[in-house]
């Protein structure tokens, strides 16, 4: 049995910043609770970066007492009850109380609440469902979190078909968490995610983007891909995804760790697409990535096995980050790139006009093949680029 985990949060740095005690002070102890996951990764041992916090007052009830106090409130999602403190220190998400009032699987019509089990009662997973009283540390749990993330386990809160069809993003949500923080497999989730993996077609392709892009950047995720697709969950949002390419993943992820370079979940996406320009462009375009995104997705699956003659020169033609990325997907070292800065051709088409070539497309057709030269020599000083420059003219 592994070891139960404290009922009072342990000592953290989060706890002590001086932001969060003056919302304390303007909400009040007995009115709020830390939420989610700064008490789940506190109990682990785990970094906090984000604060969230429940409270049963209502938005409007939450902007007064903040700006009263002299804190900036912002009704971010005062749909969904949701206002945002912002702190010296780190903003908070304040979000009243809330029970489900309709769920149609992508979206919930919510009604405020002021019981705090009511609120834990709709949340994913009971990992998730942890709350934190601010003065003492308390923490209160109702549906086993505790135990759970003792064991390492990921398990929907009551039904977890019912909480599926609540939300089908929760299927991907189950298996990112379940990669990050699970060592035990629920059955129950499992089943039913593999059960209602069709309802995952009728979500807006931009959350199943960001979710498969927060999976992507968990430390090792091919597992859980590998899982995924095994259950069918994996085909429907990414169909282009299968076992040789999650193979490609687990290489590419073995790469990242022996160039110590970060991982990156744009580069694994692509490790899961084919080679295939038009084929990654398609993906990303559904998954409605960014512009940024698909163009580097693309320029990814043009990689070839010429890419690894010259890294310097195909980083000068693509661009340091996508060439970075070839190497890796190739299994190939991208240390040449690592720390080196692109250059760029220390001449300009003007120098060839003031050497006697009329203006026009020999000044470009010379400029070219400067540049060519001076890619295959290494990128030499300006002071080759004319040598060569000289050369070229002679034989003009």
């Amino acid at each position: 049995m592994p070891d139960p985990l404290p009922s009072t949060l342990p000592p953290a740095d989060w706890t002590r910043r001086e932001g969060l005690a003056a919302l304390v002070a303007a909400l009040g102890a007995d009115q709020v609770r830390w939420v989610g996951g700064a008490v789940r990764d506190t109990l682990l041992g785990q970094p906090v970066n984000d604060v969230d916090a429940a409270t049963p007052l209502t938005p409007d009830a939450v902007i007064d007492r903040l700006r009263a106090a002299g804190i900036r409130a912002i009704p971010t999602g005062i749909e969904h009850g949701t206002v945002t403190a912002v702190l010296p220190d780190g903003n908070v998400e304040v979000t009243t109380l809330r029970r489900d009032v309709s769920t149609d699987g992508r979206r919930a019509t919510v009604a405020f609440a002021t019981d705090w089990r009511e609120d834990a009662a709709r949340r994913d997973f009971t990992i998730n469902a942890l709350y934190a009283a601010p003065d003492s540390g308390t923490v209160f749990d109702w549906f086993g979190g505790l135990d759970d993330l003792a064991a390492r386990r990921v398990r929907f809160i009551g039904e977890a078909r019912q909480r599926i069809r609540e939300d089908h993003l929760r299927i991907l949500r189950y298996f990112r968490f379940q990669a990050r923080f699970g060592t035990r497999l629920d059955e129950e989730a499992e089943q039913a995610c593999a059960e209602l993996a069709p309802m995952l077609k009728g979500l807006s392709r931009e959350r199943v983007a960001a979710e498969l892009l927060n999976l992507l950047s968990l430390p090792d995720p091919a597992d859980t891909l590998e899982r995924m697709h095994g259950l069918g969950v994996l085909p429907v949002v990414l169909p282009e995804g299968g076992r040789a390419t999650i193979a490609a993943l687990r290489r590419l992820v073995a790469a990242e760790r022996a160039s110590a370079v970060a991982r990156d979940p744009v580069r694994r996406l692509a490790a899961l697409l084919p080679a295939l320009p038009p084929v990654a462009e398609t993906v990303a375009s559904r998954l409605r990535l960014s512009k940024a995104q698909r163009e580097r997705i693309a320029c990814a699956a043009a990689r070839s096995a010429a890419d690894r003659e010259d890294p310097r020169a195909l980083a000068y033609r693509e661009g340091r980050e996508c060439a970075i990325d070839r190497l890796l997907l190739a299994g190939e070292d991208p240390s040449p790139l690592i720390g080196w800065e692109v250059p760029r051709l220390p001449l300009k088409g003007g120098e060839i006009v003031a050497r006697g070539v009329a203006a026009g497309p020999e000044v470009a057709r010379l400029l070219r093949a400067v540049e060519r030269e001076w890619v295959a020599e290494g990128f030499p000083p300006r002071e080759r680029v004319e040598r060569i420059l000289e050369k070229m003219l002679q034989t003009f």
